[in-house]
């Protein structure tokens, strides 16, 4: 008889008679508008999603809470009474990032422009008392046009501009990326560990990165872009196997299902035409319904659903009867129950690192025709959702989850699909 999978996480090694692995801390390091926030809260949902406790600390966000909204002279350097607010507020942050590694937190991304060596020179000093390892991330981007863009799509309609004037906040942010500007040093060689990421991904400069989480937050920076597009989630049309309720197998589609499917067709021909993307996994009621959708697509084994072991083919009502301890156990704790000679929920998360790459990677649409549990995942992820979330979220058949990546997070809209026309009534629209 299985059990749930009851290992802990690898933090927890010390239980197992291991040295736990050390506490790490990204440190953003980079001028205003750079696009700095946009990959520490990136680096902060790939981590979280692999199940690391990260989080991110944000100086920006402390200087409003304790200050207020502050005019570009606060940021001048040559203003001692600035320089000391703005450094306390800088070590207010520190202080809780440190506090959070020194309990729980296995990874923290402290959000900052630490512009300068002296600056850098105290998050590093304060870490390694503490034994946290320091990895800096510079984002550094010399097109100005991306520079211009970026103030005027997040930074002019930030907290610290509410109910300013567009052209007021773009003006004043400017200065104050003048000011940090005066006295900016790259980060050096001799500083220790660093990432540098320059113009949004063009190239990537990389110095003593050694370790496996450090090296995965490399291969997953390689991939980032800022590009607009959109990510369809859908399952695959209803198969005879969803109709009968059992779990599993490789069954095909329903009548259903196929009437479904080419409502799918319809509206994503409209929408994209032929420029999109479309990924399956490898069985049968996926590729069904891609086929009926008449365009090209990948099939990927890393898509295949949640592989059920013993239990494939069966009912809940026949597992519950025939195997009550597995039902208990599954019910216990859904998402480290792992299926008898199959999979858990925190199984196929480690398979889908690679469709996360290619996610994040793909400039066109993507539509991905999924299962029920690898389409969970892969919302959990997209919309930052914690991993343990994975098993309650819904994900129904015959439905387009439509996800738009933005700058900060991502929008989420919902369409159902049915073998009639598309009535305009059945648009759903959530942001996330």
């Amino acid at each position: 008889m299985s059990q749930p999978d009851t290992l802990k996480p690898t933090s927890d090694a010390t239980s197992l008679g291991l040295a736990p692995p050390p506490k790490l801390a990204f440190a953003m390091v980079g001028l205003p508008a750079r696009g700095k926030t946009f990959i520490a809260r990136k680096i902060a949902r790939y981590l979280s999603w692999l199940g690391h406790s990260t989080r991110v600390f944000n100086v920006g966000s402390y200087r409003r809470a304790q200050l207020g909204r502050q005019h570009h002279s606060f940021f001048d350097p040559r203003n001692e009474a600035y320089v000391v607010a703005r450094r306390d507020v800088a070590l207010a942050a520190l202080d809780d990032m440190l506090a959070y590694l020194g309990g729980n937190g296995d990874i923290a991304i402290y959000d900052a422009t630490n512009s300068t060596r002296e600056r850098r020179a105290l998050v590093r000093t304060r870490c390694f008392a503490q034994g946290v390892e320091v990895v800096f991330v510079e984002s550094i981007c010399n097109d100005q046009t991306i520079v211009e863009t970026n103030i005027r799509a997040t930074k002019a309609r930030s907290p610290d501009y509410e109910g300013v004037p567009e052209e007021d906040a773009v003006r004043d942010f400017r200065l104050r990326i003048a000011h940090y500007e005066s006295e900016y040093e790259e980060v050096g060689e001799d500083e220790g560990p660093f990432i540098k990421v320059i113009d949004v991904g063009r190239k990537m400069t990389l110095h003593r990165i050694q370790g496996y989480l450090p090296a995965r937050v490399v291969h997953f920076l390689l991939n980032l872009h800022i590009q607009p597009r959109s990510v369809w989630l859908t399952r695959h049309g209803e198969s005879t196997f969803n109709v009968l309720g059992r779990i599993g197998g490789d069954a095909p589609l329903s009548d259903a299902g196929r009437a479904c499917t080419h409502d799918l067709a319809r509206i994503a021909r409209g929408r994209f035409g032929s420029r999109v993307q479309v990924w399956t996994s490898t069985l049968r009621r996926t590729i069904e319904t891609a086929e009926i959708l008449g365009l090209p697509f990948r099939s990927w084994r890393a898509l295949d659903e949640i592989d059920a072991g013993a239990c494939d083919g069966m009912t809940y009502a026949e597992i519950a009867e025939e195997m009550p301890h597995e039902f208990e156990a599954r019910k216990a704790d859904k998402f480290r129950y792992r299926y008898p000679r199959g999979e858990s929920y925190q199984d196929v998360i480690q398979r889908l690192e690679p469709v996360i790459f290619e996610l994040e990677r793909e400039r066109e649409p993507v539509i991905v025709i999924g299962h029920q549990a690898v389409l969970r995942a892969l919302y959990a992820y997209m919309m930052d959702r914690p991993p343990r979330e994975c098993p309650t979220i819904s994900i129904p058949l015959h439905t387009i989850v439509e996800l738009e990546p933005t700058a900060y997070g991502c929008d989420e809209r919902r369409i159902d699909l049915a073998p009639a026309p598309l009535d305009p009534k059945r648009f759903r629209q959530n942001v996330g």
